[in-house]
């Protein structure tokens, strides 16, 4: 049998072989990019713990950090300093109720540090921006912690 008829005749491995080469390739590359995003995320997510910890708060769990902000801070930094999410943030640092009962408190200075720290981490060119409206905030100490008291 000449090798020419041999490799007409098996033709189908040679293709086949080739079609799994090329598929095995796609996949790992898909594989590769998939684990360099968590591991960047990751990083982020421990950048963010540390930064926490070390401004007194528990140190929250990176993979969850991880999965709610990913690797570039998602809903987060999509304009932070807009007047939709101003508000917004606003609102959060209300007392709580809804329609005509909800009423602005003094927030506490703490839980405005860690937005920060978010900020800081997450898009750091952002910061800046919310730093004007958080100096602008009446804060205080409104939660004891703690030996406080």
């Amino acid at each position: 049998m000449s090798p020419t008829r041999f490799a007409s005749r098996h033709k189908w491995i040679y293709i086949g072989a080739i079609v799994l080469l090329v598929g095995f390739v796609v996949v790992g590359l898909i594989q590769y990019k998939a684990v360099r995003s968590t591991n960047q995320s990751l990083d982020k997510a421990n950048q963010l713990a540390d930064e926490l910890a070390a401004a007194g708060f528990t140190r929250p769990d990176p993979a969850t950090l991880a999965r709610a902000l990913g690797e570039d801070g998602g809903i987060v930094c999509e304009d932070p300093a807009s007047a939709l999410k101003s508000a917004l943030w606003k609102i959060n640092l209300s007392n709580g109720a809804t329609g005509p009962g909800q009423r602005p408190v003094i927030a506490d200075r703490r839980a405005v540090q860690a937005e920060a720290l978010v900020l800081k981490v997450y898009c750091p060119d952002q910061l800046q921006r919310v730093q004007d409206e958080i100096d602008d905030l009446k804060t205080e100490q409104t939660v004891r912690r703690g030996n406080d008291g």
